[in-house]
């Protein structure tokens, strides 16, 4: 009996780790599947002028293969999205958490889930028909095809991730932490800002690393908001084109597979996971470098 029990769990550890295996097997994949193709594209491209290259024409006949231009589209659309969402996301967090009702709190934080939901085409439609003429406006000679239109669209869809585990990180919080702010003579504002926030701040990092991650994997916002135009500026107010944009771009097209100008989405997605990759590596070290602080 004994041994059979043995058996058993020995038999439900493995297929424990052949899960955990899952993850590390699928990155591991996805290296190689961009590897090879990237490494035929650098063959016949210089890997300095993909670097410095200000113009990216792989599709035209006069050829650049500048990432730079891909590259200032992604981050100035995540930029924007995160600038709008951070402060706008914590702020409904600390209330839900610090000044609303459970009651209320119990009403609100599933609705605002749902815009995590909405497919991100509706909220491309969103940016394009509604956000755009109406910061028209507001900033006139805005053209049709812009950064900040689907940039704040973005920062719209990524404030649920944000609300959500940034509430349930204050909730974690010890009440004793609350408790002896007020004790002390603090207000509610003091206590929520200058002591749940900070006691909270590794989940809070933790949700805006996501939330980076998720406006940084974003496609059809800006490619249907954002002109899917190269454009190496970090002016909101003009059209750009982001990596993933590029990607879907291309792939979709009547570029012939295994062409010098299809290999160009290889050595774009193999920048954008390394891109990714460092930041969330940074990320993690920041986070890490606050719970020591705090411990």
């Amino acid at each position: 009996m004994a041994i059979k029990k043995f058996k058993s769990e020995k038999l439900i550890e493995l297929i424990m780790l052949l899960c955990s295996m899952v993850s590390v097997l699928t990155t591991i994949g996805i290296i190689m599947v961009l590897s090879i193709d990237t490494f035929k594209f650098f063959e016949e491209v210089s890997i300095i002028s993909f670097l410095t290259d200000k113009q990216w024409t792989p599709l035209f006949e006069d050829k650049h293969f500048g990432i730079m231009s891909l590259l200032a589209g992604t981050l100035l659309t995540t930029t924007i999205a995160i600038v709008f969402a951070v402060p706008v996301g914590i702020s409904i967090a600390v209330f839900l958490n610090e000044y609303a009702s459970k009651k209320f709190t119990a009403i609100v934080k599933p609705l605002l889930e749902v815009l995590a939901a909405v497919p991100t085409v509706v909220y491309g439609f969103f940016a394009l028909q509604f956000v755009t003429p109406m910061l028209q406006k507001v900033i006139p000679g805005l053209p049709g095809f812009n950064a900040l239109s689907p940039g704040l669209v973005m920062g719209i869809m990524i404030i649920p991730y944000i609300t959500s585990l940034s509430e349930d990180a204050l909730r974690a919080v010890p009440k004793s932490l609350r408790e002896a702010s007020y004790g002390l003579g603090a207000n509610r504002f003091q206590t929520a800002f200058k002591v749940m926030v900070p006691a909270a701040n590794s989940g809070i990092i933790v949700s805006v690393i996501l939330a980076i991650s998720r406006a940084l994997g974003e496609t059809m916002i800006v490619a249907i908001a954002a002109g899917q135009q190269p454009n190496l500026t970090f002016n909101p107010l003009e059209s750009v084109e982001t990596i993933t944009t590029y990607i879907v771009q291309v792939s979709m097209g009547d570029v012939p597979q295994d062409s010098m100008e299809y290999r160009t989405i290889f050595a774009a997605g193999i920048t954008l996971f390394i891109f990714t990759f460092l930041l969330n590596n940074l990320s993690y070290w920041i986070r890490k470098k606050y719970q020591q602080r705090y411990e």
